[in-house]
C-alpha cells in the first residue's frame, strides 16, 4: 500500500509571507529614511557616498540635490 501524507499550511504560510512583506517595507523606508540623514549632514556628493557605503546603503537613490528617491 503506497499512501502520501498531504497537509496545507496556507494560513501560516500567508501569515509568515505578510510578516516578511511588513518587514521589507519597513527595512526599505528606515533606508530611506537614513539616505536622507545621511545626505543632509554630508559635507559633498563624494563624503555622502562615502557615508552610505558604511552603512551599507545604495548611493543611487539619492538625488544630485541630496534628497532620497526610493
Amino acid at each position: 500500500m503506497n499512501y502520501t501524507r498531504q497537509t496545507t499550511l496556507r494560513d501560516e504560510q500567508s501569515e509568515f509571507g505578510m510578516a516578511r512583506a511588513a518587514e521589507k517595507a519597513a527595512c526599505a523606508k528606515q533606508n530611506t529614511l537614513a539616505r536622507h540623514t545621511v545626505a543632509g549632514h554630508a559635507l559633498d556628493a563624494l563624503d555622502c557616498e562615502y557615508l552610505l557605503q558604511m552603512l551599507g546603503l545604495d548611493s543611487a537613490t539619492i538625488s544630485a540635490d541630496g534628497i532620497a528617491i526610493g
